[in-house]
């Protein structure tokens, strides 16, 4: 089965005067204020594009890598997963570094790495993001 998801930006103004809403099209409570200062300097309370692709990219690692890690005898009890996406004005994007902190009985940090390394290779995020450099840092809690 084939699923679409959608998100809506309404933008308001110029590029570094305007200022908009990103809103999740799954839930009436899931909106978000945008604006340039917030993606180029950072500013709290308001969010970027590339936290909300940092949030599909630890999510679906999250997915895959649980995946991989049952499929090969050992079910995660947890991961925690975050996913760092650098933006540099003039730039674009520039990567994207994944920190993983997790909890599996009785593998070993080889298996671990291993499972890791095709998990992030693997995801469909990941793939979406070829373009870019993406980072692994993964340890077992």
């Amino acid at each position: 089965m084939t699923v679409t998801s959608e998100a809506t930006t309404l933008w308001f103004g110029d590029l570094t005067s305007g200022s908009g809403t990103t809103s999740l099209d799954s839930s009436d409570a899931a909106e978000f204020p945008v604006t340039w200062a917030a993606r180029s300097e950072g500013v709290a309370g308001q969010t970027n594009p590339e936290e909300l692709l940092g949030a599909a990219h630890s999510a679906c690692f999250s997915m895959a890598f649980s995946n991989e890690l049952s499929s090969a005898g050992f079910p995660p009890e947890s991961l925690q997963v975050t996913a760092a996406v650098t933006f540099q004005p003039g730039e674009g994007i520039t990567g994207s570094h994944l920190l993983v902190s997790a909890k599996i009985p009785d593998i070993s940090e080889e298996q671990f790495e291993r499972i890791a390394e095709s998990a992030k290779q693997n995801c469909p995020v990941s793939k979406a993001l070829a373009g870019v450099p993406i980072t692994l840092e993964a340890s077992l809690a």
